[in-house]
């Protein structure tokens, strides 16, 4: 049953023939992780809890700084040296109080990733860093979690959707982690702020689909987006016979970034 207050808060949403108020209830029922408070998770966080996504877990290890403001929408300066997850956690809780917003304050690990990810409808990566997002496809992976990953670097982004034993992963596309210092961040090569808040709501926006059970996942295929050019293209990602993780002869058993 939906108060008279979600009523009208969702009622442009419930209009739509392919919510409802039985769509409605299921995103009320719906645990969604987001990896990072950055800015990708920032956008697909207030996306989530605007559109009534009952509980969002943000995982996070850092605080706010200035230099976050930019594109970390979720923070405000008044903001800047706390946990951002407690910053996020806050103003999640402004937007609509009617949404459980659990802040872990950790570092995803080997030893950690899957029972802490366990349990959740759709998982929402969105660090700034390649460990991570390994280490986030393979806990997926084994505990069979739809993924929504995205990347986002200087005017370029990517967005893709995971549906493990289904569809290629993230380890169909980069088989390994990186030589250390081989891959730029967006520290070192810089990003438009715009583009977090793009690539944030698109993963924000797969996750609805995934939870309303509507429309075509984002799977098999990237997004790629170039602001600058103004384009958007699909590129297809096909599921490799030879990938260690979902591949037909595996050699990946656990969660692991070296493999």
């Amino acid at each position: 049953m939906f108060s008279p207050e979600d009523l009208e808060r969702y009622s442009r949403q419930i209009l739509l023939p392919k919510v409802g108020g039985r769509g409605q209830a299921r995103l009320g029922r719906m645990r969604v992780a987001i990896v990072g408070a950055g800015g990708l998770g920032s956008p697909a966080a207030i996306y989530l809890a605007s559109g009534g996504v009952g509980h969002i877990t943000i995982i996070d290890s850092d605080r706010v700084e200035s230099s976050n403001l930019h594109r970390q929408v979720i923070h405000g300066e008044q903001d800047i040296g706390r946990w951002k997850v407690d910053s996020a956690a806050d103003r999640i809780r402004e937007l609509n109080p009617s949404v459980t917003c659990e802040p872990l304050r950790l570092r995803l690990s080997e030893e950690n990733a899957r029972e802490t990810l366990r349990g959740h409808d759709v998982v929402i990566e969105g660090s700034d860093n390649l460990e991570t997002k390994f280490l986030v496809n393979d806990a997926c992976y084994f505990e069979r979690i739809p993924l929504v990953w995205g990347g986002i670097l200087r005017f370029e982004g990517q967005v893709s959707v995971v549906l493990p034993g289904e569809s290629a992963c993230y380890r169909c596309l980069f088989r390994e982690l990186p030589p250390p210092g081989s891959a730029p961040t967006c520290q070192q090569a810089g990003v438009l702020g715009p583009l977090a808040g793009l690539v944030g709501t698109l993963q924000a926006a797969e996750a609805i689909k995934r939870g309303l059970g509507i429309g075509t996942a984002l799977c098999n295929q990237i997004l790629s987006i170039d602001l600058l050019s103004g384009r958007f293209r699909t590129v297809p990602m096909p599921r490799s016979p030879t990938c260690p993780l979902c591949g037909k002869e595996p050699v990946i058993e656990a969660v692991e970034t070296t493999t």
